[in-house]
């Protein structure tokens, strides 16, 4: 009997460790293949099996948002599909079984992906700005975001930024390149204010500004404004903080810089210089043009140890200087993509602008902004057509859906899924947490949501299966990843 006795107990403490060490995990997977964020609960083990281990106590930064662009082209183009497709998209972004975008961004005035020029006070000398009207975003971007806010449960932020303040304004009288004139100050400060009481008064709240797109220009080809560190952060210290905290807009956040990462010093140094440089800057934007694979991690790391309570956000990136390649799944997962260093960067930096493939730009390039202190991330246009426009200076990109309004049909690219990934799994005031990963073939980044779950996205860009044990507080889950794919596990805790 006794012996009876002892084998049941043995049973039970077996059945209960048993119990306790299996992750209770959910697993998406996108791939070369063919998976489309589908459900996988079937692994078979490689020969080799590594380790990814999260660590909860290890925390980071909280995470703002991750999404894409309102812009003009973006809107028109949705305009001219049926409403059952309009539909399709703005679910497929906002909507609670899509990507569900938390954090945005838009224009103000246009930029080179607008139909063409145009400004919100093209009267010259309107120095109190009388003639101010964004009639001209009532047509596409306004009602793009209005259909977003309603198909969106949690809401989300938008960031909006100017390309270029009215040619009147400025030293050149020309919409591309030039310099602001100091006379204008006050008023391109209160052009601002203009623009988030317009805003407000469609219903629609601008969480953040950023002061210029690029503020080193874009070679002269399209809408810009030249700043220097200096410039920009006197005109936010003297003039553009006092006015909106004037006005009532003092939590709307100004994000200073807004070009590519490796420049992030320069900058940092003088924002963030003393206490009245840096009182009216919540944090920082920049995009990722500067290199096709480079995250850059020492400037980002650089930038939040300069101030470590500001943000740090990624508010542009895309596939630069291609047309879109129409229902082709497959060109999206091999090294074919060039972008505008491929033919136009100076000898010393081709190096950073090799072929590419554009799944593994954003996989590498969003897991590596996370692990690197980032804590928002924004695509670029979330529509465009098979030209990769419009585009008035065609510049054609790639976006994550491409549409053909002449048929009405929608093509969701493997982008879509990719950025989904993250969007939809890593939500708003989720904290970053510890991560390691014993395959460097693999890479990783992990968070734990507001309501507790755990969310690690793993990118396998390799051409072999990789199998790896997840652990977490003493419990594992065996889990293999196919090759040239992206998993989001979601651990219930």
């Amino acid at each position: 009997m006794k012996k009876l006795l002892t084998i049941f107990t043995l049973t039970l403490l077996l059945m209960a460790c048993n119990s306790k060490t299996t992750i209770d995990v959910r697993v998406y997977q996108t791939s070369a293949k063919g998976d489309k964020l589908s459900i996988k609960s079937d692994f078979i083990p490689m020969d080799s099996i590594s380790s990814i281990r999260i660590f909860p106590n290890q925390k980071f930064q909280k995470i703002t948002g991750i999404g894409g662009s309102f812009t003009e082209s973006s809107a028109h183009l949705l305009n001219g599909l049926s409403p059952k497709n309009r539909k399709l998209i703005i679910e497929a972004y906002f909507g609670d079984s899509g990507a569900r975008y938390s954090l945005t961004r838009t224009h103000m005035n246009s930029c080179d992906f607008s139909l063409g020029q145009y400004f919100y006070a093209p009267v010259a000398d309107d120095m109190n700005l009388e003639k101010f009207s964004i009639e001209e975003d009532k047509d596409d971007i306004i009602p793009m975001i209005k259909d977003a806010m309603a198909a969106s449960s949690d809401g989300f932020k938008i960031i909006s930024s100017p390309w270029t303040a009215p040619p009147w304004m400025k030293d050149n009288k020309h919409h591309v390149g030039g310099k602001l004139l100091p006379k204008y100050n006050s008023t391109w400060a209160l052009f601002y204010s203009k623009y988030l009481e317009a805003y407000k008064a469609e219903g629609i709240d601008i969480w953040g500004l950023t002061v210029i797109n690029e503020p080193h220009g874009n070679g002269n080809n399209w809408e810009s404004m030249l700043y220097s560190p200096i410039e920009m952060t006197t005109f936010v210290r003297d003039y553009l903080g006092p006015r909106l905290e004037k006005d009532g807009y003092g939590e709307v956040n100004i994000l200073g810089y807004d070009q590519n990462r490796a420049g992030l010093k320069e900058w940092v140094d003088e924002m963030y210089k003393d206490a009245a440089s840096s009182k009216y800057f919540a944090g920082v934007a920049m995009h990722w043009y500067e290199s096709t694979y480079e995250v850059f991690p020492e400037a980002l790391q650089y930038a939040h140890a300069k101030a470590p309570n500001k943000y740090l956000i990624e508010t542009e990136g895309c596939v630069d200087s291609e047309v879109p390649k129409w229902k082709d799944d497959k060109w999206y997962w091999r090294k074919e993509a060039t972008d505008w260093g491929w033919d136009w960067a100076s000898e010393k930096e081709k190096y950073l602008h090799p072929k590419y493939a554009p799944v593994n730009r954003y996989a590498n390039d969003i897991i590596g902004c996370l692990n690197n202190w980032v804590d928002g991330w924004i695509d670029w246009n979330m529509v465009l057509d098979k030209q990769g426009g419009p585009n008035w200076f065609k510049n054609w990109c790639v976006a994550p859906v491409i549409v053909d309004v002449e048929t009405d049909e929608v093509y969701f690219t493997p982008l879509y899924y990719i950025m989904s990934h993250f969007s939809r799994f890593i939500r708003p005031n989720a904290q970053r947490i510890g991560i390691e990963t014993e395959d460097k073939d693999l890479k990783a980044t992990a968070v734990q949501n507001p309501d507790g779950n755990i969310a690690v996205v793993v990118f396998n860009e390799g051409h072999s299966s990789k199998s790896f044990n997840l652990e977490l507080n003493g419990t594992s889950k065996m889990i293999t990843i196919e090759p040239q794919a992206i998993q989001t596990l979601i651990i219930n805790q």
